[in-house]
């Protein structure tokens, strides 16, 4: 039986803040990371513009190569862990090789979610988007005569679709809702996504869903005939919490949480895709799957494990991401009243109340014509503003909506918080 002072179930953001948290604290402290793909640690968001050929199986990777040994880190990887043992301090992998551990992470991530469809069995060319492994099948299977279609069109699909639209012969979207990227964008903002994608050939089929599929044919419930080749299924995901809640760890719609990233079992911490947490803004616990927050989690977990107490709680929704030229930040929450512009370019949305700032939607093209600052300029500084609460009355919020900038908070606030501004 092996043993490790810290082991941590899953390879990706939340399992490398781990790690990089560890090492703050415990420098020699054996480390194993347990993962069922065979890959070295990369970056999720980048496997889109791996099929675009924007990037390659080197540049991919969230660390560097050689990131495992110079952290003193064991790795089994391509191996699932079938089974934690809390009160034993043991996972079972489906080896059958057992493993013991003084502190644990699961960094479990999420899984593809896949509605029931009648007739999908029938479909042959299928697939999901969500690994390394996924998108290079993907990739594997159409050429330029592929007609694709996708089933959902969030963020999973329409990152997707940029990865491959010059590669196939046409892409249709078919999703429930009435508008692209519902979980990120009001109904404004998601049209100037949507239009960018028509104005790329791309086309949709929304507030509808298949009814039926037969073969490379599907039939939606408002009655749209699609004829496909390759069926992309980007429905959405759900949190990987079978390991934890099998254990007897506390988990609601993820596996719940507290600032230290503790889970309710002795010994085990949980961060990244498969968590809930409070929400800074709002207070709400909720699934906040994004990198920056698993990183981010996944660093406390780390500290904590190390014997430091160490809290995260300035996570916030929050999203960077681009579709076809089109740049989209977006963080908080979307409530309180609005300051908004829109010149026809370059959208901003903030959200507020008397006290604070909510959130914010800001969409820009990447590379504007010269002399045209970014919608996206310094946006990082409401990101800051949310979640740290900082107080309107202590900012000109007048310029800082119409551009953000350290020149908005006084001085005191420049030293004692952002530092001052050269």
């Amino acid at each position: 039986m092996n043993a490790y002072k810290y082991v941590i179930i899953g390879n990706s953001a939340a399992a490398v803040g781990c790690v990089e948290g560890i090492r703050k604290i415990d420098e020699t402290g054996s480390v194993l990371i347990i993962s069922n793909e065979p890959h070295h640690t990369y970056g999720r968001p980048l496997i889109s513009y791996l099929l675009l050929g924007k990037t390659d199986l080197e540049r991919i990777k969230y660390r560097p190569a050689d990131w495992y040994g110079r952290n003193k880190v064991d790795t089994k990887l391509g191996v699932a862990v079938t089974a934690i043992d809390a009160a034993a301090h043991t996972v079972t992998l489906e080896d059958g090789g057992v493993v013991t551990y003084e502190k644990l992470l699961a960094a479990t991530g999420s899984n593809p979610f896949v509605p029931p469809m009648s007739g999908l069995d029938t479909v042959k060319k299928q697939f999901t988007f969500q690994t390394l492994d996924s998108a290079v099948a993907l990739g594997e299977a159409i050429d330029e005569t592929s007609r694709v279609l996708i089933i959902g069109a969030g963020l999973i699909g329409l990152k997707c679709a940029e990865g491959i639209i010059d590669r196939v012969k046409s892409i249709a979207f078919v999703d429930m809702a009435d508008r692209v990227l519902p979980s990120i964008l009001d109904a404004e903002a998601s049209a100037i996504i949507r239009t960018r994608c028509e104005e790329a050939g791309i086309s949709f089929v929304l507030g509808d869903s298949v009814k039926e599929f037969s073969g490379t044919h599907a039939v939606t419930n408002n009655g749209a005939e699609l004829d496909f080749d390759v069926l992309v299924l980007a429905v959405g995901v759900r949190p990987n919490i079978s390991l934890v809640k099998e254990a007897g760890g506390s988990c609601g719609r993820a596996v719940t949480v507290d600032e230290y990233s503790a889970t309710s079992l002795p010994d085990v911490y949980a961060a990244g895709d498969c968590t809930e947490y409070k929400n800074a803004v709002t207070g709400d616990v909720m699934v906040m799957a994004i990198l920056p927050n698993a990183y981010l989690q996944g660093e406390t977990a780390g500290i904590n494990m190390a014997g430091v107490r160490y809290a995260f709680t300035k996570g916030i929704p929050c999203n960077a991401i681009g579709f076809f030229g089109k740049h989209i930040l977006s963080g908080g929450s979307y409530t309180g009243e609005t300051y908004f512009t829109f010149d026809g370019t370059s959208y901003r949305k903030l959200f507020y109340t008397a006290e604070r700032l909510n959130g914010f939607i800001l969409i820009g093209d990447k590379h504007p014509p010269d002399g045209e600052i970014p919608a996206f300029d310094r946006a990082g500084i409401y990101t800051n503003m949310i979640r740290d609460g900082v107080s309107l009355k202590d900012v000109d919020f007048d310029a800082v909506a119409v551009r953000p900038g350290l020149i908005a908070f006084p001085k005191e606030t420049r030293r004692e918080y952002l530092g001052e501004e050269r």
